[in-house]
């Protein structure tokens, strides 16, 4: 690889990224890690030797139409220069297909190898666009599997990121007829065993509680559309599993045609004594008319929507309706969005859970849980996921 004079970081609507580059053009792209300080590092690593630097103008300019991109403009990046000395040749035959591919559309790992003259060699291409140095521009995210799947992706958040990029163009990758939110290892999008590798290597205490629970990730909850999960969830909150369940059937059950539970102008439509009648409180009534109202005036994000935003946007926009606090939010991360990152400070699960796994006599404040978690990042979903089990497992 060529060795990079320079480096810079740079913020777009995906995170904070970095840049490399050289007298030939641009050495390398950095999607967001956990945070800038991480981005530096992983930069430095790549990198060895580079130092931080203002972009000169050409590099500049780069910066400005990646980030027009990000943000969803209609921004050329072909004529970006980059240095592909020491870049084998057939990557770079497939970087230059794939570099070509328009922002809102896609191809598949085998379109890509047709073009290239190599029909059959698919699983080739995808090594390759797994080793992209530059990636958006060489967008790989717009490179997926068979049949319009997403396929994987090698970035911090793994498919999260690469539907994140994608729903900023417009682009919805398809979905199975029971509405999977993702495909892959129990429909996550990023590796749980490399979350549980990290967690093991930062926090020893955590780590017994891994070998107690075992290494199964969890499995998200399938929905049809965000109005859905939330729906449901306003129905769970604070009923045991069995009468919420109950009542929620005893509401579905007012839509007979909806197979996937109502929509907002269903909800909207109904009657406030059907819904009384099916087992509603007023208050959940009134949040879930308040719900649909939000929805159906396009307050609230659509699903596409949501995987392009960050979790504090997602938790900020959702807590407006009335009766969805910031626990309902970041449940929905976690088990409808599989976001890799969320630490749900208030919940007492979590908090009792992390108590017995470091023997404390008391519950840890939220500020201290917080505090804590830290080292657990860019994977505190899956530290929450095993606090839960230390729970469980005292519980048995």
């Amino acid at each position: 690889m060529t060795t990079a004079s320079d480096f810079a970081l740079f913020d777009t609507p995906i995170g904070r990224c970095g840049i490399a580059w050289g007298a030939a053009g641009i050495i390398g792209l950095q999607l967001p890690e956990a945070g800038a300080r991480a981005t530096r590092v992983r930069m430095q690593q790549r990198f060895p030797g580079a130092r931080e630097a203002m972009p000169p103008s050409r590099v500049r300019r780069a910066l400005d139409a990646i980030t027009g991109l990000l943000r969803g403009e209609a921004c050329d990046l072909s004529t970006v220069a980059l240095d592909l000395k020491g870049v084998p040749p057939f990557h770079r035959k497939v970087y230059e297909v794939a570099r070509a591919i328009p922002p809102g559309t896609t191809l598949s790992y085998g379109e890509i190898a047709t073009r290239i003259g190599a029909p059959g060699s698919a699983r080739a291409v995808g090594q390759a666009l797994g080793r992209n140095p530059f990636p958006i521009v060489v967008p790989c995210h717009r490179v997926l599997a068979a049949g319009g799947k997403t396929g994987g992706f090698t970035a911090t958040g793994g498919v999260t990121t690469k539907l994140r990029m994608l729903a900023l163009e417009g682009v919805t990758p398809k979905r199975n007829p029971r509405a999977e939110l993702f495909d892959g290892e129990a429909g996550l999008g990023f590796d749980w065993r490399a979350a549980v590798a990290h967690l093991r290597a930062v926090d020893p205490k955590l780590a017994r509680i891994v070998d107690l629970a075992g290494t199964a990730p969890l499995e998200l909850k399938k929905t049809p559309s965000l109005f859905g999960a939330l729906a449901e969830a306003i129905v769970y909150q604070q009923l045991s599993g069995k009468a919420a369940a109950t009542i929620y059937d005893r509401v579905c059950a007012l839509f007979p045609r909806a197979s996937h539970g109502p929509t907002a102008e269903q909800i909207l439509r109904v009657a406030d004594k059907q819904l009384r009648g099916a087992g509603l409180s007023a208050a959940k009534v009134i949040s879930l008319k308040d719900l649909a109202r939000r929805t159906k005036a396009g307050e609230l994000p659509t699903l596409a929507e949501a995987h392009a935003m960050d979790d504090e946007v997602i938790v900020e926009r959702l807590t407006t309706v009335r009766g969805i606090g910031r626990w309902t939010a970041e449940m929905l991360l976690i088990f409808r969005l599989g976001r890799p990152d969320v630490l749900p400070v208030d919940d007492y699960g979590v908090r009792k859970g992390f108590a017995l796994a470091y023997k404390k006599r008391e519950l840890p404040a939220p500020k201290d849980l917080a505090k804590h978690g830290e080292r657990w990042k860019p994977y505190r979903t899956v530290a929450s996921w095993y606090c839960w089990r230390a729970l469980d497992t005292a519980k048995s």
